[in-house]
């Protein structure tokens, strides 16, 4: 695979096996990943949205390289933007101290391999 769908879907294969693996470590460490009403986060439920979102992302990157002038630029503030506005939600979830801090450091984990494998290849195809 290649060009950027190909870099994409590696860095988002990547992205779902690190936040899962971290969701893992962190549930045997004692994170219990309730929130409330007592629902439970499943390690699976990380790594569907891991994907889910990975995927919009370089839905956005192919977007932005085909619509705009600056592709890597507008993909990094906006990439940057929408990884803000996700750390909104583990910190309305009602869950304990340990919940929330694992949620919102596999929110910056997963933006910390999409973001630069994206950017990377939007700057190398506008180039």
């Amino acid at each position: 695979m290649s060009g950027l769908a190909g870099t994409g879907a590696l860095a988002a294969l990547t992205a779902v096996t690190a936040t899962t693996l971290a969701g893992a470590l962190a549930r045997a460490a004692g994170v219990d990943f309730e929130v409330s009403g007592g629902d439970t986060i499943p390690v699976a439920g990380l790594a569907v949205v891991t994907g889910v979102f990975s995927v919009v992302g370089v839905v956005i990157a192919a977007a932005l390289l085909r619509w705009s002038a600056r592709p890597a630029r507008r993909f990094v503030w906006t990439a940057v933007t929408l990884t803000a506005i996700s750390l909104v939600p583990p910190l309305l979830f009602g869950a304990n101290a340990a919940t929330t801090v694992t949620l919102v450091g596999l929110h910056l984990l997963a933006a910390a391999v999409m973001i630069p494998a994206l950017t990377r290849s939007l700057r190398v195809r506008a180039a």
